[in-house]
């Protein structure tokens, strides 16, 4: 399954992308991908909202399951590559 934009077109694009951070926006992206149309807005909105229950159970010392690290992961990449695309007015 082909991504909609080449992980190596991201890394040029935002360099502060960690190799974690990219491994995981792909798997992540393939898996909402592969879901088809009818389910990808739901598993984004999950993994959206399962890395942000990561990030908060993370900075208070839970121990996060490999799903949840992957969520956080993912959450940590796309705030990058959203970081990078805004700009002050």
């Amino acid at each position: 399954m082909s991504l909609p934009v080449d992980p190596e077109r991201l890394r040029r694009e935002f360099p502060e992308l960690s190799d974690d951070d990219l491994a995981a926006y792909v798997e992540v992206t393939k898996r909402i991908l592969a879901a088809g149309p009818k389910d990808r807005g739901r598993l984004t909105r999950e993994a959206v909202e399962g890395g942000r229950s990561a990030q908060e159970a993370a900075a208070s010392g839970g121990k996060l399951s490999a799903e949840q690290s992957l969520w956080l992961r993912y959450v940590a990449a796309v705030d990058k590559m959203q970081r990078s695309t805004v700009r002050p007015r």
